[in-house]
């Protein structure tokens, strides 16, 4: 038995044009009418059947012309706070009349400037709508754009013992989470979002001036399918803004709402550990990286009894002391503790660095010392404890998806650039599991193009100061290139790599200066798939109302 097991036995989304994340905490249980108008006459300063408009005269203007992101902040004429439908087709009917550039935000997690630029001239807020209710008609839950992870968790599961396999960052929104394809702590057990999303309504132009709310479900007769195929990874900003999203999991239409979406497991197990940098040789780095990525290699297919394993490998600078790992287990299942224990053992196997209690925040994420030892909890709390909340600070952020562990040309380059002096505190590769039941869907269901992966990766800086910027997003680059570097300096789809993940938006991928390969952009985010968005795109919004620096294009000719 292991040191650890002896001493005893977790995205966004873009908030950008097809309705991106709000804040808050609240769902609402009502049909749509009536929750729409209750909010609208309790805002303060609102008038009835109007959105709240605010100007950069209003003190209120700073705070809603920036996202969370730090990096970016925008400066429009005018931002309205939106609260139904009928506003949002409003908003976007004026601003298209009017040739103004239009935006969207709520929670703010784009991680590049695709709301907040010069260019935007209106944003249209959604953070007013952020309802999450059952619609009987339709025999679906619906989800408001603007309703934060948190909201979805809270409501769906106090409500009807149910829930979402949504991210670990509360105050994402479900609007560009959703759409660009989310995924989560569940997402091994029970696949992504976009994989219980029965359809979107959406508003959207015609290209003559026209604006209109549609409905389009996953129905294979539903004339407006390739609408909702487009909302389910095909990212946001693209086709429409998306107003409310239906959730229904395949195969449950006409069962009790409780039955129609996924039940987390009642209880799971909590781990956090890391490793002292000073205890870490090159060797035992090595090691670390192979035995994870092997692991992942062995134990994700959809019906793994690890299915309901969810870590995340935090490889925190050298700056930062420590590297960790936090794990979350499905404890329902048989013999939970001594299948987390064997895990524990394979990922230390050979490495030799003494397991030590969690002490150093990881990016977003807050691991743990009272966690060393597993210990159990009712899973609605561990996801209120677990979960990365807002923050305020400036950031820089890239993605793979991995079909296989590490190669060795890649944990060398890795290992290299987290001990470079270049790297600050908190700046880190995330690399967390993927696979299981994610992996049950073939390409081409959803648009989402990754379904055979095993692990996904986060590149992340930080900093504070401004004057950090070009040092952070130089260091960064150096490290992605470097790990990259038999590929053109990007993760080109093949045997090991399989392109990036659209919700983390990274335009270095458009630049030739850093991706010297012969993959464009669009096909590290959308594969074969990309053709099909644009046919969406030409039919849905042919004059490109909605685009920004990586919306998909209008098919040329």
């Amino acid at each position: 038995m292991s040191g650890i097991a002896r001493r005893g036995l977790l995205s966004g989304g873009a908030a950008a044009l097809a309705g991106a994340a709000g804040a808050g905490i609240g769902g609402m249980v009502r049909p749509y009418p009536a929750a729409a108008a209750s909010r609208s006459k309790a805002r303060a300063g609102a008038v009835p059947g109007r959105p709240v408009v605010v100007t950069p005269h209003d003190a209120r203007y700073p705070d809603l012309v920036r996202g969370n992101n730090r990096r970016w902040t925008g400066s429009p004429g005018a931002v309205h706070l939106v609260s139904s439908t009928d506003q949002v087709v409003d908003a976007v009917r004026d601003g298209v009349r009017d040739g103004r550039r239009l935006a969207v935000r709520s929670g703010g997690h784009c991680y590049e400037d695709f709301v907040f630029n010069p260019d935007v001239e209106t944003v249209i807020d959604m953070s007013e709508m952020r309802a999450v209710y059952y619609d009987e008609d339709r025999s679906a839950f619906v989800v408001e754009a603007g309703a934060t992870l948190f909201d979805v968790y809270l409501t769906l599961y106090r409500l009807w013992g149910v829930t979402l396999p949504g991210g670990l960052c509360h105050y994402v929104g479900a609007g560009g989470h959703l759409s660009g394809g989310g995924y989560g702590m569940l997402s091994r057990l029970y696949g992504l979002t976009v994989d219980h999303v029965y359809g979107v309504e959406a508003v959207v132009t015609d290209g003559k001036g026209g604006t209109r709310s549609v409905v389009a479900t996953r129905d294979a007769d539903d004339p407006n399918r390739d609408l909702w195929w487009a909302h389910t990874g095909g990212g946001g900003g693209n086709f429409g803004i998306v107003t409310r999203y239906f959730l229904r999991t395949p195969g449950t239409a006409g069962r009790a709402p409780a039955a129609q979406l996924p039940k987390p497991p009642a209880e799971v197990l909590l781990h956090d550990v890391s490793w002292r940098w000073s205890d870490l040789s090159e060797r035992s780095f090595h090691r670390l990286l192979q035995n994870y990525g092997t692991w992942l290699e062995g134990h994700s297919d959809p019906d793994s009894p690890y299915a309901g394993l969810y870590s995340s490998l935090n490889l925190s600078t050298v700056a930062s002391g420590e590297i960790s790992l936090s794990t979350q287990f499905d404890a329902t299942v048989p013999d939970a503790e001594r299948l987390l224990e064997r895990y524990l053992n394979a990922l230390t196997e050979g490495v030799g660095a003494a397991a030590r209690p969690a002490s150093v925040a990881a990016g977003e994420l807050r691991p743990s010392a009272d966690r060393f030892a597993p210990r159990r909890s009712p899973w609605l709390l561990a996801t209120r404890n677990t979960g990365a909340y807002a923050w305020t600070r400036s950031a820089d952020y890239k993605s793979a998806h991995m079909r296989t562990g590490f190669p060795d040309d890649q944990i060398a380059a890795i290992h290299r650039h987290l001990r470079s002096a270049a790297g600050g505190p908190g700046d880190l590769l995330q690399a967390i599991t993927y696979g299981g039941r994610i992996n049950a869907v073939r390409p081409g269901a959803t648009a989402v193009a990754q379904r055979d992966s095993v692990l996904k990766l986060q590149y992340q800086c930080y900093w504070e100061d401004p004057a950090e910027e070009a040092r952070k997003v130089s260091w960064l680059r150096e490290f992605y290139g470097e790990v990259y570097a038999g590929t053109g300096g990007v993760p080109v789809p093949g045997e090991v790599t399989d392109g990036c993940y659209v919700n983390y938006a990274d335009v270095d991928l458009s630049d030739p200066r850093w991706n010297t390969s012969d993959t464009p952009w669009h096909e590290l985010y959308y594969k074969d798939g990309y053709a099909r968005l644009q046919q969406v795109k030409q039919r849905w919004d042919p004059s490109d109302t909605f685009r920004h620096g990586q919306s998909v294009r209008l098919p040329a000719g």
